[in-house]
């Protein structure tokens, strides 16, 4: 059985957030994680949006974590080593009766203590952002709304909560966690944990959780499976905000806006099903969002897409971040949907607070602030790229031809406190495989980095154990599982 004073259980954006927050206490911590991976839930499939915080109803959880979350988003994003681009957002109005909605969210926003914030007429839009359809009307203009590299800032968050003694446990599904005299034992599959208080930051099984520690059906989460389609760099023409439609019901409509790595995004589709892992594209969804689209960028060049995708939102029928403690020292987050990343920071520190206070935990003076990320070598100025060669040549060899990765990268990343193992690992945290060829041409090469000295290529997996890539060599029999 393994001990620790904290299980967190999810490796998400918000559960690595809590793990990292933790680690400034004189606590044991373990995450545990279902996947393979940090980031492979609700986190893996997102536009990376720093949300300004007018969508959500005042006075609520999700207003409250929302704007705290954006005001701390850029310092978190510099100490950890993240990419952030505070560029600003608009909420486009494309019809005149639709002007008290947009008033609406100005003043939700004001009530939320959004500022600046304001609404401009469809011409001052245009002149901020060109490409911007001459059909709006008006605009809800957020100039310190921003983006963020939703899979780095889930890695940064768990490195640095292991750098400072977390330990996260991948593969390991929790299947039950039963209370005891002085805490929880966690039966997952394979091991069992024990331990004085939990976490659960379980996304879309959230309500399971919470639900049986109740032992009624209290909270449900309906999966909300929202569709992208993602631009190669070289589309034109590329917005520098981010740009909302005015929301429905249904969320906050179609977006399109840059990434952090100058690509552009488009998407999510809002469609409930019943299937908590149905993150399946349909040629429907991905019609309505393209469509959609050009409504706000009507040249936008959409033969100029090069993947599309699926993600889950863990959706509760309140629609309100639900943070409870349903018996002592078993704390619950549910419904964590957007704006679930942008309020990261904020909810991990505030449920760190709240565990570390009831186990009566003092804070270390060893805690280690900054992290470093891997160099982007193609990125750096010609004195730092020969210093980097001069300690490993292998940052000259470069492994992804579309967003210029180097082997020394891939071998940097495989040595971090919280490695990639898999393709989708290394793709997720240095972009080999994102780019315009989406990984036909290095893949293989990823591989034989990821097989090692060893050349075990059957080893190696796209995502979890059950994707194998190579199942045996050329003239052998084949020995499928």
């Amino acid at each position: 059985m393994n001990v620790y004073d904290v299980c967190v259980i999810g490796a998400g954006v918000v559960g690595s957030a809590i793990a990292r927050e933790l680690a400034r206490y004189d606590v044991s911590i373990a995450v545990l994680e279902r996947a393979e991976d940090v980031c492979c839930g609700t986190s893996k499939a997102n536009s990376g949006i720093v949300h300004a915080g007018y969508d959500a109803i005042p006075g609520t959880n999700m207003a409250r974590f929302n704007v705290e979350g954006a005001r701390m988003m850029p310092e978190i994003c510099k100490t950890l080593d993240v990419p952030y681009v505070q560029h600003g957002s608009f909420v486009l109005c494309f019809d005149k009766s639709s002007l008290p909605g947009l008033e609406k969210l100005l003043e939700q926003g004001k009530e939320n203590g959004v500022s600046p914030l304001s609404i401009i007429s469809g011409d001052e839009a245009r002149e901020i952002e060109p490409c911007i359809s001459p059909e709006v009307v008006a605009a809800l203009y957020a100039p310190e709304a921003g983006i963020v590299d939703p899979f780095l800032l889930t890695a940064a968050y768990a490195e640095n909560a292991c750098v400072n003694g977390a330990d996260f446990f991948f593969n390991t599904e929790v299947s039950s966690v039963t209370q005891k005299e002085d805490g929880y034992e966690l039966t997952s599959s394979g091991e069992t944990f024990y331990a004085r208080s939990v976490i659960n930051a379980a996304g879309v099984y959230a309500d399971t959780f919470y639900n049986q520690s109740l032992g009624t059906e209290a909270k449900h989460i309906i999966p909300r499976r929202g569709s992208y389609v993602l631009l190669d760099r070289a589309a034109t023409p590329v917005p520098t905000h981010t740009l909302f439609q005015l929301p429905t019901k249904y969320g906050k409509g179609i977006l399109v806006a840059p990434t952090c790595h100058q690509n552009t995004i488009v998407g999510p589709t809002a469609i409930d099903i019943d299937d908590k892992e149905g993150v399946n594209t349909t040629a429907e969804e991905l019609r309505d969002v393209l469509q959609k689209a050009r409504l706000s960028v009507p040249e936008l060049p959409l033969n100029m897409a090069i993947t599309s995708f699926a993600g889950l939102r863990a959706h509760e029928e309140g629609h309100e971040f639900t943070l409870e403690e349903t018996t002592e020292n078993y704390v619950h987050l549910v419904g964590i949907e957007s704006p679930g990343l942008t309020s990261s920071p904020a909810l991990g520190i505030h449920i760190a607070q709240k565990v570390a206070e009831k186990l009566g935990a003092q804070k270390k003076q060893t805690f280690v602030e900054k992290r470093v990320g891997v160099p982007r070598f193609y990125e750096l100025a010609k004195e730092d790229q020969l210093a980097l060669l001069a300690k490993n040549p292998a940052y000259g060899t470069i492994v992804c031809r579309c967003e210029h990765v180097t082997q020394g990268e891939i071998e940097e990343a495989l040595n971090r406190p919280v490695p990639p193992n898999t393709l989708d690992g290394v793709k997720r945290r240095l972009r080999a495989g994102m780019g315009r060829c989406q990984g036909g041409f290095c893949s293989p090469l990823v591989m034989e980095i990821l097989a090692g000295k060893a050349h075990e290529l059957e080893k190696v997996h796209k995502a979890g154990p059950k994707s194998s890539i190579v199942y045996g060599f050329t003239k052998e029999p084949l020995h499928h599982e």
